[in-house]
């Protein structure tokens, strides 16, 4: 099953999330409160998605926590529920903008 965003909002909704350890110093490094991370994930939309990815299928998302983007890279875990592999503010020189890398 593809990632969708209501598949995403449904698992932070519940609560059957989890967040790695890679992801959550990433949040802490750019000062980010779950509240918040949970507030982009509820509004969020993919921009990339890596069916083909060795580690299993994952996506980038775009959420928003007021006017700052937040991008999560998302896949599932063995019991099929959402994991939020890392987390990051797009910048330069990576991200012309939330929506585009900078190639």
């Amino acid at each position: 099953m593809p990632f969708v965003p209501e598949f995403i909002r449904a698992e932070i909704d519940s609560q059957s999330y989890q967040i790695s350890v890679h992801a959550d110093d990433e949040r802490l490094a750019d000062g980010l409160t779950i509240a918040e991370l949970e507030t982009a994930l509820l509004d969020c939309e993919i921009i990339e998605s890596y069916p083909e990815d060795a580690r299993g299928e994952s996506c980038l998302i775009l959420g928003f926590v007021g006017e700052r983007p937040v991008h999560v890279v998302c896949g599932r875990n063995r019991t099929g529920h959402l994991v939020l592999i890392t987390v990051y503010l797009p910048a330069m020189p990576k991200w012309k903008d939330p929506y585009t890398r900078n190639r």
